[in-house]
């Protein structure tokens, strides 16, 4: 009697080869999933620098933007409550100061960005080299925005670099980013103008001064 030494060869190869299918189905769903998570980062990153220019234009309505160029610093939210509005609503006919109307606005800014990204937050504080200088010689703002996102581990080495680069440019408070969270750091000038004020018959203009 002969026996067929080849016998089971067929169901090995079989085998093999699912092996080998499942390993490429499983390598493509790992790079669809990459990019599902990079592009979710692009999306959410895009919103950050959209709210950062909502803010550098709120700034530049305020014709007294710099000089109240404080009112515009503000830190990270304390525990997970959101962030309180500001004192004084400065809407409709309510008088305001141009200091309470840079805190309304601020806040109103900083809520927006609470509601736009997933637990997300943002420091407003003094660019570098402005921050012992005098009020009048302050004529810039970082703003670090961050929000929560599901990164890898080797995105810590860039999140480092954005506390370290403002830390030594000498910013004031050096924020940082903290673990956990994905960063966008940007700087945003702010300046004075001098706005139009319609009065009975002839046109005015209201320019900024010192006071609050």
């Amino acid at each position: 009697m002969h026996y067929d030494r080849q016998c089971g060869i067929t169901l090995v190869e079989s085998l093999v080869a699912i092996v080998v299918a499942s390993l490429g189905i499983l390598g493509i769903l790992g790079v669809q999933m990459r990019t599902l998570s990079d592009t979710q980062t692009t999306v959410h990153r895009a919103q950050a620098i959209r709210l950062i220019e909502d803010l550098s234009e709120r700034m530049k309505v305020h014709p007294n933007a710099l000089n109240s160029i404080a009112s515009y610093t503000i830190g990270w939210r304390v525990g997970a409550a959101p962030t309180a509005p500001a004192g004084k609503l400065c809407t409709g006919a309510t008088n305001c100061t141009h200091t309470e109307f840079a805190a309304y606005d601020l806040r109103e800014w900083k809520r927006a960005v609470e509601r736009a990204l997933p637990l997300g937050d943002a420091n407003v504080f003094f660019a570098p080299d402005e921050a012992a200088g005098a009020a009048g010689s302050r004529r810039q703002l970082g703003v670090l925005i961050r929000w929560r996102e599901n990164e890898r581990d080797t995105s810590a080495d860039y999140k480092d670099s954005l506390s370290t680069a403002v830390g030594a440019l000498g910013g004031t408070g050096a924020p940082a980013c903290d673990p956990g969270f994905t960063c966008h750091l940007q700087y945003i000038p702010v300046s004075s103008r001098c706005a139009p004020y319609f009065a009975d018959t002839a046109v005015q203009y209201f320019c900024p001064g010192p006071r609050g």
